[in-house]
């Protein structure tokens, strides 16, 4: 799967970079101090679901491909404090691009 996702994104001239995604139970956004510890454990990226989803998928015995969209900078990585609507318009901004990137991706994977 991560290669058929690979493949996309490099005929699209995408970043295609792989990590560690680390998830909290929110729904409000990590303070500097989370931010920090969960950095010290390894995470390059911090999401409030699809962490959970992909557990219960791999537990059901399904394949997953995981891909995010990075809408915002942690608490106190950033310039001013995180502000939902800025992570609102960001994923806006973002969607059309994405939701091509997914067709492509799945129609490479299905054939």
């Amino acid at each position: 799967l991560r290669a058929a996702a690979r493949l996309v994104l490099e005929r699209r001239a995408a970043p295609f970079l792989e990590g560690v995604l680390a998830a909290v139970h929110g729904p409000e956004y990590e303070t500097p101090a989370e931010v920090r510890m969960l950095r010290r454990l390894g995470a390059d990226a911090v999401c409030m679901s699809t962490v959970p989803e992909v557990i219960a998928a791999r537990g059901l015995g399904m394949e997953v491909l995981g891909l995010s969209l990075i809408t915002n900078r942690a608490a106190g990585c950033g310039d001013g404090a995180v502000r939902h609507a800025h992570v609102l318009r960001e994923a806006e901004r973002h969607e059309e691009r994405l939701r091509g990137l997914l067709e492509e991706i799945v129609c490479g994977i299905v054939g």
